[in-house]
């Protein structure tokens, strides 16, 4: 049943003239209000992920609970869909289990908090902000297992419940929550910021109700949503055929020795509608490397892809949803059954848009671009200090982003445009580490026309004794080069003990053992290249030798000819060019992906130091035991 809105004012809105001016008026007050409760949440948070990364969310909805402004898609429909009870004025909800809310949040570590906005007793919006708590139980510091059976291993699961009701806070229910936790102190004070975000921008639009009149703020909102609605079937139409266009990639392995996972979809228009269907996928694994993964979220996903490639001056909101059908099979590894495990979403979540990449480029190739989105690398660290003292530390790294039509991939960046570093002086002073290397790296971007973005190799001294755990992927696979471009360079993980000896560690471990002095080489995947690298400008990449971000033996990737110092040797490099040029073999394809899956298995000790990922078993009988 879904949820039950109680307004004391049962007068329905009517549709009001809203000019130009006051449109535009309400439209940067919604995105201000929104960069608002970014502030407040930096303000007020104390986690790293959150207070210095940024990964949190918000959203302001009208209210049918369709984003007008955010960053992450309406997480409101799947809520109301599951919430069995009523919600009135002065409720506030908060949840973080992915099973009750269509998995609008994705694992159990995102806490989401929704707040109903009422004016005169009618609803007239939601305001919403979700962001990643960095412990909240479970068998690992960090709450991510990577090797859980079940969801039950991740720690606590919040159903939708209300943290407020009807003004009064239910104090009871939050100190049950934070005794989860092994950092309850960092999610009070998170989960505090995350209710303080969403009552700035309940009181912006108050305001904004105040200013102009409910039914006026109602119409305005109507008529963004129908704006972006117009702008997309315009786009979909020009973007998208009706002839069926498919991509696969594939996650490297599931951290207990089974990979590569595969993720195939087929993109197709019916009349104004795209149809984008997940059929194929491989069966849901039996670690935590599933992606629940609502299709409303696909659906903005989808669209902010589009909009970013084919007309950034379009304003993102969920108005558009009707014109997206999205498909996707159950027990699948981007639908898996109760209770399959989620924690390590991240990297199904981070290829999704490698696949969209694939997808949308196909019927126009120069508007692909090659892959590096690919993963979210996490590095969890922690332990008891010599005074005795826990510490913990969880830390987002960054990879190196895919060239694509318009230029050159950004050099270690993240996932997630509004994501940053957390600065290494913040580490150094209140984490038992030294950091000794943080740059790019060299050559690990595909050569292309327009360069793939390099990773980073970040080099971390250990100074404490204790536990450590790696998530990564694209360590098996290869970030795929297109229109000639060349495959970025794959992720690894090495550690040099203290007593010498050097270990090559899984993109996928937890509980890796810590002696104080040991060093650890995190280095993630670059992006692929874009574009024949013949084509690039040699003294572009003289410069690019100068600036550390290629080297000599590099540059004869793109056919030139340089010394250490950057300088071209122009002659040379127009042979070799022309030799490269001659010695090519054509190909129909414009993805260069690499060696293929048995290549990459023959040759994976020998490059990577890992054994080989094994074909994947479906445990499906787990799940019927689960369920039995």
């Amino acid at each position: 049943m879904p949820a039950q809105i109680l307004e004391t004012n049962a007068a329905p809105f009517e549709t009001a003239d809203v000019d130009p001016v006051t449109l535009d008026i309400i439209e940067n007050a919604l995105r201000n209000a929104r960069i608002e409760m970014d502030a407040t949440l930096v303000r007020t948070a104390m986690s790293p992920g959150i207070r210095e990364q940024g990964d949190a969310f918000p959203l302001i909805a009208d209210r049918s609970g369709k984003m007008i402004v955010g960053q992450f898609g309406s997480f409101i429909d799947g809520f109301l869909k599951g919430f069995n009870g009523e919600i009135e004025e002065g409720d506030m909800i908060f949840l973080s289990d992915p099973y009750s809310c269509e998995g609008a949040v994705s694992h159990n570590n995102d806490w989401l908090v929704l707040l109903p906005v009422f004016r005169e007793g009618r609803l007239v919006a939601w305001t919403a902000m979700f962001g990643h708590q960095s412990d909240i139980g479970g068998k690992v510091a960090g709450s991510i297992p990577i090797d859980s059976r079940s969801v039950y291993e991740e720690g606590v699961r919040i159903p939708p419940v209300k943290i407020y009701r009807k003004g009064e806070y239910n104090e009871d229910l939050v100190k049950l929550v934070l005794h989860q936790s092994r950092k309850p102190d960092w999610c009070a004070a998170d989960l505090n910021a995350l209710i303080a975000s969403c009552r700035v921008a309940a009181r912006r639009v108050d305001e904004m109700c105040a200013r102009f009149g409910e039914d006026v703020f109602a119409s305005a909102t109507d008529l963004l949503l129908e704006r972006n609605h117009r702008a997309m079937k315009a786009l979909i139409e020009q973007s998208v055929g009706v002839e069926p266009v498919s991509f696969t990639d594939y996650l490297c392995d599931d951290g207990v020795g089974n990979g590569p996972y595969k993720i195939s979809c087929t993109m197709w228009r019916e009349g104004d509608k795209v149809i984008l269907d997940f059929e194929g996928t491989d069966p849901q694994a039996p670690s935590s490397i599933n992606f629940l993964l609502n299709e409303n979220m696909f659906k903005m996903f989808f669209g902010i892809y589009m909009i970013m490639v084919f007309d950034p001056q379009i304003l993102f909101n969920d108005g558009f949803y009707d014109l997206v059908e999205v498909r996707i099979p159950e027990g699948s590894l981007l639908k898996p059954k109760y209770p399959a495990a989620l924690a390590g979403r991240t990297h199904a979540l981070g290829r999704i848009f490698d696949i969209l990449g694939g997808l949308l480029g196909q019927r126009a190739p120069e508007f692909l671009c090659a892959a590096g989105f690919s993963s979210s690398p996490h590095l969890m660290y922690s332990g008891f200090d010599k005074k005795g003292e826990w510490f913990q530390l969880f830390q987002i790294g960054f990879g190196g982003i895919p060239g694509k039509p318009f230029g050159d991939g950004p050099d270690g960046h993240s996932l997630w445009p509004g994501f940053t570093n957390i600065p290494n002086e913040f580490l150094e002073r209140y984490f038992p580490m030294r950091i000794e290397r943080y740059e790019a790296l060299a050559d690990s971007g595909g050569a292309g026309e327009n360069r793939g973005g390099n990773g980073i190799h970040m080099t971390y001294r250990f100074l404490e004794p204790g536990i450590i755990a790696i998530h990564d992927d694209r360590w098996f696979t290869y970030p795929w080069g297109v229109n000639g471009g060349e495959p970025g360079s794959r992720a690894r993980k090495v550690i040099e003990r203290a007593d010498g000896t050097t270990e090559v560690v899984g993109n996928k471990q937890d509980d890796i053992e810590i002696r104080e002095g040991d060093l650890l080489h995190f280095i993630t995947w670059g992006g692929g290249g874009w574009g024949d690298p013949l084509r690039r400008d040699p003294e572009l990449v003289g410069l690019e030798i100068r600036q550390g971000l290629v080297t000599p033996e590099g540059a004869r990737d793109y056919g030139v000819v340089a010394d250490d110092k950057g300088a071209v040797d122009a002659a040379a490099t127009e042979t070799l060019r022309e030799e490269m040029r001659a010695a090519r073999s054509e190909s129909d394809s414009p993805f260069n992906t690499g060696p293929d899956i048995e290549t990459l298995r023959e040759r994976c000790e020998e490059e990577t130091g890992l054994p080989a990922p094994k074909q994947p078993v479906w445990h499906q009988h787990v799940m019927a035991e689960a369920a039995e």
